[in-house]
């Protein structure tokens, strides 16, 4: 879930009935927290185990990101484990250089529903999704790529390598930039005003059945207005926009020596080794950081698998990877603890038989338009990290050496040259 400036769940509230005994704690604009240390200002997002508030430091005059954890004891528990990999990532990173979210502070808050843990993090802007989203799914620059790309490998060093942690759920939505993409939105850049008190007879819970059902509504209708309005969709402008990230969300982190959950990761971005069972480590990270790196550079998920007649989600999962990167190697695709759910002895998928092969490059070639330069040296950047023997993917640390991040956009050169031959035409007919 994420704690930016935007919902962490975009098209949905929360609903109410979360909010009871070992639930949600009910926050109202102006509401103080730690001794009246951080004023509750606006909801930013909320996820199935918090919410998640702006708030005002009045120590250090700055806003914050304020997660308020369910009270239930597993809620309370999971809060406490991210709080020490938390701390753990403070004292890893006491410069604050290495891309991952900031915890300033943590407490405990009573309040009507129980007791709440509750982290104050670094306020941060928008999620990957909502940038690729901004881009009507368009896909971005490789330049723009690339950028990103640095700041999420150099978080990812820091954990696998300095601190020993598996972060389990990196996906575009768990990557927020520094600052939001509409200056609006950003309090600092917006001059926001803060709240420090409730707002006379104000009951700002920001949430009663009435106000969820019209702002449905409202959205609905923004929609459908948009949607007959709407020419032909333009691609969206990036001027401007700060690309520096952050790595956030670690309540499924783990240590690589303590791995705590045998399903991990979200569908899309679920490495081979934990579909088969066959154990994981920091390269599970690894081949999810390449499928966030193909869909920044596309708009479309690398894999977007379905459950089909005879046949799972896992098993049609399995036939995309393959479909993209080759056969899957026999002991390995035999190797896993439920190997012989999707594949026979031969290391053939079970119930999908035909598979529909297109190397990687030719997919982007064809389905994307990148030129052929851009494709082969984007498919060497990503396809070693897509390999279906985790040992033999690089290191985070590897990769950062790659020749590709400090490629200049072969694209961009492309578009120069053909605006230039154009001039050129131009001036000849003026002539």
């Amino acid at each position: 879930m994420s704690f930016s400036s935007s919902s962490g769940s975009e098209e949905e509230d929360e609903g109410t009935d979360s909010y009871r005994k070992g639930g949600y704690h009910a926050v109202q604009v102006g509401d103080p927290f730690a001794a009246g240390r951080y004023i509750a200002q606006r909801k930013l997002g909320w996820g199935n185990f918090s919410t998640v508030w702006l708030a005002y430091d009045t120590h250090s005059s700055k806003y914050v990101a304020l997660k308020i954890q369910k009270s239930a004891e597993q809620f309370a528990e999971a809060a406490v484990h991210e709080i020490e990999v938390l701390l753990s990532i403070v004292d890893g990173d006491p410069s604050n250089s290495k891309c991952l979210v900031r915890m300033i502070d943590h407490f405990k808050h009573s309040g009507p529903n129980g007791q709440h843990l509750c982290m104050v993090l670094e306020f941060l802007g928008d999620s990957l999704l909502r940038l690729i989203r901004f881009r009507r799914y368009q896909g971005l620059e490789l330049d723009k790529v690339r950028e990103i790309c640095k700041c999420v490998l150099i978080a990812l060093d820091c954990l696998h390598r300095e601190l020993g942690i598996i972060h389990t759920d990196l996906k575009p939505e768990n990557i927020l930039l520094l600052s939001t993409i509409n200056p609006a939105k950003d309090p600092i850049r917006s001059a926001l005003i803060p709240i420090l008190k409730r707002p006379e007879g104000g009951t700002l819970k920001g949430r009663s059945t009435t106000t969820m059902v019209e702002k449905r509504l409202k959205r609905r209708a923004r929609r459908a207005s948009m949607g007959e309005a709407e020419a032909p969709k333009q691609e969206k402008r990036m001027d401007g926009i700060d690309l520096r990230c952050k790595v956030v969300d670690f309540g499924n982190a783990c240590w690589a020596d303590k791995p705590f959950a045998e399903e991990i990761q979200t569908r899309q971005y679920r490495a081979p080794e934990v579909i088969l069972v066959s154990g994981y480590s920091f390269p599970a990270d690894m081949w999810s950081f390449a499928c966030t790196a193909f869909e920044l550079a596309t708009g479309d998920m690398m894999f977007a698998p379905q459950s089909g007649k005879g046949f799972s989600e896992d098993e049609d999962h399995l036939a995309l990877m393959m479909e993209l990167l080759g056969r899957m190697p026999k002991k390995i695709a035999i190797g896993g603890a439920r190997s012989k759910d999707y594949f026979d002895r031969h290391g053939d998928l079970k119930r999908i038989r035909r598979l529909k092969l297109t190397p990687l490059h030719r997919h982007l070639v064809d389905k994307y338009n990148f030129s052929e330069s851009d494709a082969r040296e984007f498919v060497g950047f990503l396809c070693p990290l897509l390999d279906f023997a985790p040992e033999k993917r690089p290191t985070a640390q590897q990769c950062l050496q790659h020749p590709w991040l400090n490629l200049k956009n072969s694209n961009q050169r492309e578009k120069n040259v053909q605006s230039k031959v154009n001039i050129g035409m131009d001036s000849l007919k003026i002539n």
